[in-house]
Order: structure tokens, then C-alpha cells, then sequence
């Protein structure tokens, strides 16, 4: 059997990293990792990082162009809506998350800098609904052990070139040895 034991986590912050716990058997968070990104009264707003849907962002939006980067599901809320991170500090309404790291602001603008990227730049990402706590609940979830609470850097949190799983075993190991036999860890206990 494995058993892990977290050490005292504290709070969440905007811009840590949540690493679920390696048994949690969800759609949308199990062995996903999910950035927070805005803490507030009224809870806890953050994307997931590697749950990549195949679809090319065009047919969301008709103004980005073709080929251009993947399209994550962010989380099960209001996923008939398109969210982004990227890098670009200096755009109009965008919300500072870590380091030179951004979220939402001005689409227009966002579209008018898209034109100059190359195809595969990590410059910007792209997400579908979102993962919301209401206050307290990513806190509680935290203690009951369901989370790993972590940092990344941001050209790791906006690499799209590691799918799933992949992304989750690399992000656990960084967090030392004390972590490695979790990301080895087989998702179904019984396996074990």
C-alpha cells in the first residue's frame, strides 16, 4: 500500500500549483494539476494544465489563427467560455498571476499580438471553462490530503508539449524524494 503524508501545507496562493492526490478518480482533476490564479471573498478561481482537448482554437474563436497552440479544459465551470494565460504584462484589464505571468485582459489586443507569434510559442495558452472553489473549500480539500500544494515555473506552467499524466508524475517528482514513489504510484490503489 502506498501512504504519503504532506506536510503541513498552508494556505493556497495565486499562483501555486495543485497536484491532486495520486488515487482521486475525478474526470476533470484526477492526476491533474491546476494553477491557481485568483484568491479572493468569494473563493478560489484556477485552470487546469493538462487536460488537452483536440480542437483547434479557431473553431472556438474565429479571430485566432489556424494551428495556433492546444486547447486545455480548464475545469467543469462555464466551459462554454474561452479563457487564456499569457505573458504580455502591458495588456489592457490583464490580471497579474506570477512572475511574468497573466491572465485574461483585452481579446482584441491579445489577437492583434497572436499575429506576430510563431505557431508553437508559449507566449500564450488556452483554456475552456475553469476550476472554482467557493471560500474555504480548496483549504479543506488541502487538509483532507486531496491536494498537493506546490510552485512551477512559468515556462513550465505554460508548456503544452507534456500531455496528461506525463505533466502530473513530472511536477510530483520535482517536489523531492520524499514525493518519488507518488508518481509511480498506480492510479488504482488495488494495483498496488
Amino acid at each position: 500500500m502506498i501512504r504519503f503524508s504532506p506536510g503541513p501545507q498552508s494556505s493556497p496562493r495565486r499562483g501555486d500549483l495543485l497536484l491532486s492526490e495520486p488515487f482521486l478518480d475525478d474526470p476533470y482533476f484526477g492526476r491533474k494539476g491546476v494553477l491557481i490564479c485568483e484568491i479572493g471573498e468569494q473563493g478560489t478561481f484556477g485552470f487546469v494544465l493538462n487536460n488537452f482537448v483536440d480542437i483547434d482554437l479557431n473553431q472556438i474563436a474565429k479571430d485566432i489563427p489556424a494551428g495556433y497552440g492546444r486547447v486545455s479544459v480548464g475545469g467543469p465551470v462555464n466551459v462554454s467560455t474561452l479563457y487564456y494565460l499569457h505573458r504580455f504584462g502591458d495588456l489592457e484589464g490583464a490580471i497579474h498571476v506570477l512572475d511574468d505571468l497573466y491572465m485574461g485582459g483585452d481579446f482584441e489586443g491579445l489577437i492583434q499580438r497572436l499575429t506576430s507569434l510563431p505557431l508553437e510559442s508559449d507566449d500564450v495558452r488556452f483554456f475552456v471553462g475553469y476550476s472554482g472553489w467557493s471560500e474555504n473549500q480548496l483549504e479543506d480539500e488541502i487538509q483532507s490530503r486531496s491536494w498537493f500544494v506546490t510552485q512551477a515555473e512559468p515556462n513550465v506552467l505554460m508548456d503544452t508539449t507534456i500531455d496528461g499524466e506525463d505533466f502530473w508524475k513530472q511536477r510530483i517528482a520535482s517536489m523531492g524524494e520524499s514525493y518519488a514513489h507518488i508518481a509511480n504510484a498506480p492510479s488504482d490503489p488495488s494495483l498496488n
